[in-house]
């Protein structure tokens, strides 16, 4: 029997294998800085794959495997830009400005425009290599790849954790969007998102609507209705038949692909079921098409998909859906046109205090104005026949009639709202919170504190005579501001004292 004790015994070391390393290099280029992170982030992940899909076969691994994600980095010594007209496109101050990056095959084209205004703003050159992020294993995978029922069909006897690094989430919160963000190494973020933040959201976007990421179009649609979808996938059929309208593709869940001039889809997978939100994207080759989810009800629904949604950097997002009418001077059918939110949702109050006002943004205001005269026919002092401007109410409780009604109704005349919803709040307020221009536009389809209950026979009269129409009026104010350009969208209403670079 050996004389020495167990307890002096260490366990074996395990070496770590990293991926080969990418040092910074300089970039007065912005298209060829992309290209390298494309290139760095496809080595460091196939990387990855390449390890686990060795484990997957058998092959012994001894220690832990590592690869990082890429990073951009700007250093300034100056408070001066040359452009101070955008709201974005230059650092806070000087010193050194860095963000890790994922996917850049699919932020390819952002990335090269953040760029450029980085460059051009600071007259300084970009920087690119590793970062000292690790690449969880199941962001190595884009298309949904179940890392854990792989690892259990192989009967590894190791925890993945002891091989690969696994998603942290103390590295995927909002603190960058929300302004509380304390940079412990003096290095200020670019964006809004770490990589892992925007790697969760990828996947989770894909499990919520059974469509790829790379689909998204930069306009998006939000309803609570299955009838505006069902209209809206009618509509893209005739819009992709109109070749001025440059619409090249329309996906569905399960990246159901059907192109101009065909009936069925070309491509992609049927689905058994739909997703808990599902998307339509009726898409153009620059991103500049229109995407439309069906969220359901509830502002839960509208917080989750709007925090995924806000990493593809959106130009705007609407809320097209149904409400109350709270005034007895309107009529089922009537439009609102939201100027003012009471947030009484309570999803967001950890992240955005109630106190913080959401304001109106003019460019989207207008735009869904005009988009109004234009399909109804009414203008100027006529439209306030068919629409109204003014607050609406988001409560989180759908049956809010049985509650005591002479307080519901005192509260609701003193916030002078004229509407009530569930969702509306959360993705403006959303849309607030992570820089995204945003607006709503909802019809009555019910007035409760009027007698006009939202009954099944009235109900569906309401929907065959008024969806086509508010959807036409969606449809043409996102075309009005995608003639604006980004430039004005993104406007310096959402940004705040100190702010990332990128829109």
């Amino acid at each position: 029997m050996s004389n020495t004790s167990s307890r002096n015994v260490r366990p074996p070391v395990r070496r770590t294998r990293f991926a080969p390393s990418h040092p910074l290099e300089v970039f007065t280029d912005p298209g060829k800085a992309v290209d390298r992170l494309i290139e760095i982030f496809e080595a460091n992940t196939a990387f990855l794959r390449s390890y686990f899909l060795d484990l997957l076969d058998g092959k012994p691994i001894d220690g832990r495997i590592r690869a990082y994600y890429p990073q951009v980095q700007i250093v300034t010594d100056s408070h001066s830009r040359l452009d101070s007209r955008l709201s974005y496109g230059f650092v806070s101050r000087p010193g050194t400005h860095s963000s890790t990056i994922t996917r850049p095959d699919l932020f390819q084209n952002y990335l090269k425009t953040q760029l450029s205004l980085l460059m051009k703003n600071h007259d300084v050159p970009i920087l690119v290599g590793d970062s000292d992020m690790p690449i969880p294993l199941h962001f190595a995978f884009y298309d949904g790849t179940h890392v854990e029922g792989g690892a259990a069909a192989a009967n590894l006897d190791r925890p993945l954790a002891d091989i690969f690094d696994l998603p942290d989430l103390t590295v995927m919160d909002d603190s960058i969007a929300n302004g509380t963000y304390e940079p412990a190494d003096g290095v200020m973020p670019l964006a809004s998102f770490t990589a892992p933040r925007v790697d969760y959201s990828l996947h989770r976007l894909q499990h919520y609507t059974a469509t790829a990421a790379e689909h998204f179009q930069n306009y998006i649609l939000f309803t609570n209705y299955q009838f505006y979808i069902d209209e809206f996938c009618r509509m893209a059929m005739d819009l992709m038949a109109d070749k001025e309208g440059g619409y090249e593709a329309f996906v569905a869940p399960g990246n159901l692909i059907t192109e101009p001039g065909h009936s069925e889809p070309s491509s992609g997978t049927v689905l058994p079921k739909l997703p808990q939100m599902p998307a339509y994207h009726l898409k153009r080759r620059d991103g500049s098409g229109i995407t439309m989810v069906n969220i359901g009800v509830g502002p839960s629904n509208a917080k989750t998909i709007t925090d995924h949604i806000a990493v593809l950097r959106p130009h705007v997002w609407l809320m097209l859906g149904h409400c109350a009418g709270l005034r007895n001077s309107q009529t089922l059918g009537d439009y609102v046109l939201a100027h003012g939110y009471v947030r009484e949702d309570n999803v967001l109050n950890q992240d955005l205090p109630i106190w913080v006002p959401i304001p109106p943004l003019a460019e989207v205001q207008v735009a869904l104005e005009q988009a109004v005269a234009e399909i109804t026919g009414f203008d100027g002092y006529d439209l306030k026949q068919v629409m109204r401007t003014g607050t609406v109410v988001s409560l989180d409780n759908r049956n809010w009639e049985l509650w005591n009604q002479p307080e519901l109704v005192k509260r609701f005349s003193q916030s002078r709202a004229i509407a009530l919803d569930m969702e509306s709040a959360t993705i403006a307020a959303n849309g607030f919170r992570f820089r995204v221009p945003y607006g709503t536009l909802l019809c009555i389809s019910d007035k409760p504190l009027h007698g006009e209950l939202k009954l099944p026979g009235m109900a569906t009269d309401f929907y065959k005579r008024q969806v086509a129409q508010h959807l036409q009026i969606g449809i043409r104010a996102m075309e009005k501001m995608r003639d604006m350009t980004a430039e004005r969208l993104h406007s310096r209403k959402l940004r705040s004292f100190t702010e990332t670079a990128f829109q």
